[in-house]
């Protein structure tokens, strides 16, 4: 049996059911495939309950620190199942409220696992005997955890983040293999719940995608936290003890109750016919054009299985771009979609302290703009970050004499400012246009408009 649609998406992640609900919303018939459930990776298996783990651990840590703010308490334990179960409660609601939003669209929503093939036709979407075909097939299937040669997951003593997500007990000690995003907030989690934490990376610095004062002032939040950071050290071999495990590390090993690989994540392209189809692929990784389109005509992919950056948002905005990219090819739309660029796509790290950054480096925009400037502002001179007892910073680069293409920041909460930052660098702002700009004090944001202000040579609660 055939059925036909505007649209076909494979895959019903961040990236899917984005791409689904924005081409409902122009007037495209859409058919969404799914084998699991619809929200993918992001709600079910990370960014959602990750979040919420993390929101526990400081919780715990603001228990435990209160009496720096005068306030005595204690923590008298960590209970593993309930803060899972606090987890999966807020998973669970969101989940009901997305899938009562498609059901509200007419999106047809598709249980089963789905497969790309070649027909004489075109390309089309086969699931069970079903196969579905249409104007533009979108490839939204996500991505899975890595891992290294020579690792075996065993789901016990050597994790990923998915079964990290799930444990019922916690272990005493942990060696985090991988200094990224998921390896440092995991760390930071833990080391809140009481776990004795090495994070050991291959990279001269953990977060190595981020600035490296970023880096520094991270490696040392962690030290006084008690967190070890051993970077510079690829692995060399794994073996597991009575008690737990053994991560060798050439000169030196670590021994754990466990090991968590968060070495990234990769593209889920296997056994789903792409390549068969024609797609091309690289390292694993869907080829695509600037418009997200394949080697394929109509065939389109987003999120995570375009190389770039691994973000649930990232996978949203490719959604919402293709819907458009398509409808505008079938006359229902009436503009040209504007592609998504990682440049313009900010970033948050949840650990303790927090990172956010947006745009250009000082090193990406020395290679791309030649002569740059620079103004670091310390948020020891902010009144909201002395308030939460906070320290860290943020970081403007800008081109000479031209507007701010990048902004690097870390510290307590300060992921809750990347959304002024990213209207900074995504609308070429000068520092004079945000340093006119008032800021409600007392607010972290004021540490963007001093930073601004002083870059723009007027400096305010800056020490010369």
């Amino acid at each position: 049996m055939t059925a036909s649609y505007d649209l076909v998406i494979l895959g019903a992640g961040s990236g899917g059911y984005a791409c689904a609900l924005r081409a409902a919303q122009l007037g495209l018939t859409v058919a969404l495939i799914e084998k699991d459930k619809v929200g993918g990776t992001c709600l079910h298996r990370g960014c959602i309950p990750a979040k919420a783990i993390l929101h526990a651990a400081e919780i715990a840590d603001a228990a435990r620190d209160g009496a720096r703010f005068g306030v005595h308490a204690t923590v008298e334990s960590i209970d593993a199942v309930g803060v899972r179960d606090y987890a999966d409660g807020v998973v669970n609601r969101l989940y009901k409220g997305l899938t009562g939003l498609l059901g509200s669209r007419t999106i047809t929503v598709v249980a089963g696992e789905g497969r790309l093939v070649r027909t004489e036709d075109g390309p089309a979407v086969v699931v069970g005997d079903q196969t579905y075909t249409g104007t533009g097939i979108v490839l939204a299937s996500g991505s899975y955890p890595r891992t290294l040669p020579g690792l075996s997951i065993d789901g016990e003593r050597v994790i990923t983040s998915d079964h990290a997500l799930r444990l019922d007990r916690l272990p005493r000690s942990a060696v985090v293999l991988g200094g990224g995003v998921i390896g440092v907030e995991f760390a930071s989690a833990w080391r809140s719940f009481g776990v004795d934490v090495t994070v050991v990376e291959a990279l001269p610095r953990l977060v190595p995608n981020e600035e490296p004062e970023i880096s520094q002032a991270l490696t040392r939040a962690f030290r006084r936290r008690g967190i070890q950071a051993v970077t510079d050290h690829p692995m060399e071999s794994l073996e597991q003890t009575t008690d737990g495990i053994r991560l060798k590390l050439g000169d030196r090993s670590l021994d754990a109750d466990l090991l968590l690989v968060a070495v990234g994540r990769g593209p889920a392209t296997d056994n789903l016919g792409y390549a068969e189809a024609g797609v091309a692929l690289d390292r694993g990784f869907v080829t695509v054009s600037a418009r997200l389109e394949t080697s394929v005509p109509g065939v389109y992919a987003v999120g995570d299985l375009v190389a770039g950056l691994q973000l649930a948002h990232r996978g949203f905005a490719h959604g919402i771009f293709v819907a458009e990219e398509v409808a505008a090819r079938t006359g229902r739309y009436d503009s040209s979609p504007v592609p998504v660029l990682d440049r313009d796509i900010p970033k948050v790290t949840y650990s303790d302290p927090e990172i956010a950054s947006v745009g250009l480096t000082e090193a990406q925009a020395r290679e791309t703009l030649g002569e740059v400037e620079t103004l670091k502002y310390d948020l020891g001179g902010n009144g909201r970050s002395q308030i939460l007892k906070t320290q860290g910073f943020v970081k403007l680069v800008r081109a000479k004499d031209g507007p701010v293409v990048g902004v690097h920041m870390i510290g307590a909460r300060i992921g809750e400012l990347v959304g002024e930052a990213q209207l900074i660098t995504n609308w070429d702002a000068h520092p004079s246009d945000v340093a006119g700009l008032i800021h409600a004090h007392p607010t972290q944001n004021e540490a963007l408009g001093e930073a601004h202000l002083a870059l723009a040579g007027k400096p305010l609660h800056v020490h010369g």
